[in-house]
């Protein structure tokens, strides 16, 4: 369904006006204070314009009535054009809702350090992304996703060194000097292990070789994240190298000079970031000549603007909030619009079992897992939580919660509903094809108001992308859920005298929560 049901409505007049949904359904579906902003301009009462605006929208087809209440103008649907929105719905199935946005976009999420496997902080920014590009490409959006694998820099020798030091705490009889910074965790002693049946044991006698085993354990790594993103249904489909970008350094400082966006002190090459909203200039070369992190940043995003996207989109860690003014720095000095990059924070996760807090994992050494809660919740749950609350907010769950299969679960209560209306088809002996062409007509309030509800899911995918707000769908769905679970229990479907009206509605139910959870990346059971 290309047009939404707002959409529809407001082709009734020139321009664009507010619709909103009325607290009281017994006014209609829509209500819109149009005539109030118009006063003004023509002179008139709200009341009176509002009587007359109501001539404009004579069409029988899509308006059961359309009546002014002081001023407003409340809009109830008619059952023809409910039916038939329905009808289409049903018939497009996991293409329902779809939109036909022209714009491209470069998503870039996760982009956590390839230094080891993916903890919990990383998956809430994985699992937004994806749904994030899930949606924007049911939308119509052209969008791009990728993994920015930072793979320069002291981390990534610290690899090197630590599972070469693991390798003699484990394969020598000298007692190992371990530094004050490393990395910890019973996977980079697996990785160890690998690098003895690779290399033999020989390749940690020498430091030396800490250069190739940084490079060996980096990809190693990747594999691992690649692996753990999996786990989530999650892929990418650009990877791109730090390390790689930075032969491109001299071009990009080249930008930055030539347009006077930096100075040299204290032997030192600084961005004048404080005059783009920055806090502070900001150190782009170190006294010994290294690029600094920011240049990174730097080269990256000049590579990014040059592929031409309407929108820039990436997905950060909170801890990054910092960043942000100095990149859209960047950005603008190298000569760019830095409105058009856009930064979404990912707030941190406390997990609990059981009301106690989540137990770190020993193979990463002070983290919790992604792939220990997807093995003990599974990769459904997970994502649903995770979506339940804005992605720039705190968020804790205990797991066990997760795993009830009653209504204080909220996945489970979801899917409940979609593999409850599949057995009340097997029930009745019908399929969606006998009764796809029934009329939904003389229905009363209760059909009604479920049957507009399923119908929203255009208007809740476009307000969630636009909003950037994904818990506003996972609300939609369990409360579209929760309705229909109330529907089920008030009333009897199979053997009614209105079945096929009944069972008509429940599929268009089925097809909005089928469509929703598959844009979250998550299973709609049919059986449970």
């Amino acid at each position: 369904m290309k047009k939404s049901v707002i959409d529809t409505i407001r082709k009734h007049i020139e321009g664009d006006f507010v619709l909103e949904k009325p607290k009281d359904n017994s006014f209609g579906h829509y209500a819109t204070p149009l005539a109030f902003s118009l006063a003004k301009e023509l002179g008139k009462s709200p009341m009176i314009i509002a009587d007359e605006l109501c001539l404009k929208f004579d069409d029988e087809v899509i308006f059961e009535s359309t009546t002014a209440i002081k001023g407003y103008i409340n809009f109830k649907l008619s059952d023809d054009f409910l039916n038939a929105r329905a009808t289409d719905a049903i018939k497009e199935n996991l293409n329902f809702a779809k939109g036909d946005k022209s714009e491209t976009i470069l998503l870039e999420y996760v982009s956590a350090n390839p230094t080891g496997p993916m903890h919990i902080g990383h998956a809430r920014g994985a699992v937004f992304g994806d749904t994030l590009a899930k949606v924007g490409k049911h939308l119509g959006y052209k969008i791009t996703t990728e993994y920015y694998v930072n793979d320069a820099g002291s981390q990534i020798e610290m690899l090197g060194l630590s599972v070469l030091l693991a390798g003699q705490d484990r394969y020598a009889d000298a007692e190992v000097k371990w530094p004050e910074e490393y990395y910890r965790g019973e996977y980079i002693y697996d990785l160890c292990d690998v690098a003895k049946e690779e290399f033999g044991v020989e390749i940690f006698n020498d430091e030396a070789n800490i250069p190739k085993l940084s490079s060996w354990g980096k990809d190693k790594m990747l594999d691992l994240i690649r692996s753990n993103l999996a786990m989530a249904d999650i892929e990418f489909e650009n990877f791109v190298s730090e390390k790689e970008l930075f032969d491109l350094w001299d071009k990009s400082y080249e930008k930055l000079k030539s347009r006077d966006a930096v100075f040299e002190k204290d032997g030192k090459v600084w961005l004048k970031s404080s005059e783009c909203d920055d806090e502070k200039d900001r150190v782009v070369v170190r006294e010994d000549g290294r690029p600094t992190y920011l240049a990174g940043d730097i080269i990256y995003h000049d590579d990014k603007f040059q592929r031409g996207y309407d929108r820039y989109i990436n997905i950060w860690g909170a801890d990054h909030h910092g960043y942000i003014a100095r990149v859209k720095a960047a950005v603008h000095f190298l000569g760019y619009d830095e409105n058009k990059l856009e930064v979404i924070l990912s707030q941190m996760v406390a997990l609990l079992k059981g009301g106690e807090p989540y137990k770190m994992s020993k193979r990463a050494g002070n983290f919790i897992l992604m792939s220990d809660v997807i093995e003990e919740i599974g990769s459904d749950a997970l994502r649903f939580v995770f979506l339940t609350k804005k992605s720039d907010t705190h968020l804790e769950f205990d797991v066990d919660l997760l795993k009830q299969q009653d209504s204080s679960n909220p996945i489970y209560y979801i899917q409940y509903a979609h593999a409850r209306i599949n057995q009340i088809f097997q029930k009745s002996g019908k399929n969606v094809d006998d009764i796809i062409n029934v009329h939904l007509k003389d229905l009363d309030e209760d059909s009604r108001n479920i049957l507009f509800s399923a119908l929203l899911l255009h208007e809740v995918l476009e307000d969630s992308f636009e909003s950037r707000q994904l818990q506003k769908l996972t609300e939609y769905l369990r409360n579209l859920a929760a309705s229909y679970h109330q529907f089920y229990n008030k009333h009897k479907i199979v053997g009614s005298s209105n079945e096929d009206q009944l069972l008509k509605l429940s599929a268009m139910v089925a097809t909005s929560l089928r469509v929703g959870l598959s844009l979250m990346g998550i299973e709609a059971k049919d059986k449970m």
